[in-house]
């Protein structure tokens, strides 16, 4: 509760007070937090202005505020209304809140800025820093099974499960939100009795659907590389610059750990995972255990890692922003930000609808497969029997 209510008074802090100002030639501008993602409006770009916005602002304060709403019942022994609603949508938030990604997109706007103008820090800045910091703590320290022991009470195993056997042979399966292991209805189907959410011995078309997503991704990320992220106007002369272009403006600069930050992040992370969930969805019907933990592992590594691509789209935000000042600086958006956005988000979503479980099937005859990846009726009912 301290540590949330802490985070909403420091992001009202940070969207109340300037963000950062600079001057180069007597002309100057300074911003606030939220004209990152406004500014971008007027460029013609409303999709990246509104991923921003949630990302940095709106998806956090409604984290925030689920906590403080599921701690102030908690605390008295009284939940509130709408408490498991609430906890269930918290683990759906989580992903997408990147203020600590924007900090490290706003170090790397201040030090390309640094070459070319005078550069200050308003409090809004030392105030988001501290945000960002407090969100992470307030993230760690929520325990997910106490909250929904305290909501729910602590539950028994379902009737006539044993351990050691696989759920989807018993017919069982984990909630993917609370974590409570349920039973399945005759059509491998259920609801979670705990927080109501939706439970399948596999994700429904699980697969066909990661394909889908990286497959769009794929074709995403040839614009995002071969068109413009933004152009530079200086002195009247227009400069455009795509990704790998900004990444050799920075070693041009000096700059090598940022060039390389940038290099990983809107890079080798993007391709890597664009590889990595490909070769987990060609080899998961070869599944065996000799190898099957090293693949999960990648999975999550995957999974985590992904985010963090969006510093290159939360600098052209930071810059197209700050650096206005006509034709003697200015920076405006091009249209690779557009596409390398949607690089992120639908390489986010391949990896939340490809499901690990998968990983550990043992291998079917393929006329035992069904095309969502899950085991055959009859071998299921047979290993239950």
């Amino acid at each position: 509760m301290a540590l949330a209510l802490s985070a909403l008074i420091a992001l009202m802090l940070a969207v109340s007070f300037p963000f950062v100002s600079f001057s180069v030639g007597g002309i100057g501008n300074r911003i606030e937090l939220s004209q990152t993602a406004t500014t971008l409006i007027g460029f013609d770009q409303p999709l990246v202005a509104i991923a921003v916005i949630l990302t940095i602002v709106v998806l956090p304060a409604i984290y925030l505020l689920g906590v403080v709403w599921l701690q102030a019942g908690l605390m008295q022994n009284d939940p509130l209304p709408a408490s498991r609603g609430i906890a269930r949508s918290l683990s759906h938030l989580h992903p997408w809140m990147m203020a600590d990604v924007f900090i490290i997109g706003a170090l790397v706007s201040l030090i390309k800025v640094a070459g070319m103008a005078e550069v200050e820090l308003g409090l809004s800045f030392w105030a988001y820093c501290l945000f960002a910091l407090l969100l992470l703590f307030t993230t760690q320290s929520l325990d997910a099974d106490w909250m929904w022991f305290s909501l729910a009470g602590e539950p028994l195993a379902p009737e006539g499960s044993r351990t050691g056997d696989t759920a989807a042979a018993q017919g069982l399966a984990g909630c993917a939100t609370c974590g409570l292991v349920n039973r399945l209805d005759e059509r491998a189907h259920g609801q979670c009795r705990r927080c109501g959410d939706r439970l399948h011995p596999r994700l429904p078309h699980s697969l066909q659907r990661t394909w889908a997503l990286l497959a769009t991704a794929a074709l995403l990320y040839v614009p995002a590389n071969l068109y413009p992220i933004m152009t530079t106007t200086s002195l009247g002369q227009s400069t455009p610059s795509t990704i790998i272009g900004g990444v050799v403006e920075l070693i041009q600069m000096g700059s090598w750990p940022i060039a390389v930050v940038i290099f990983v992040a809107s890079v080798i992370v993007p391709v890597g995972k664009l590889v990595a969930l490909a070769w987990l969805c060609l080899v998961v019907k070869r599944s065996n255990e000799l190898n099957a933990i090293t693949r999960t592992r990648l999975y999550r590594l995957t999974e985590f890692i992904g985010r963090w691509s969006m510093v290159d789209v939360f600098v052209v935000a930071i810059l197209v922003a700050l650096i206005r000042a006509g034709a003697l600086m200015s920076i405006t958006p091009g249209p690779a930000a557009l596409a390398f956005g949607g690089v992120v988000i639908t390489t986010m979503l391949a990896a939340m609808t490809f499901d690990p479980r998968l990983i550990w099937d043992p291998p079917l005859p393929k006329s035992q497969r069904q095309q969502n990846g899950q085991p055959h009726k009859t071998t299921r009912q047979g290993a239950h029997g």
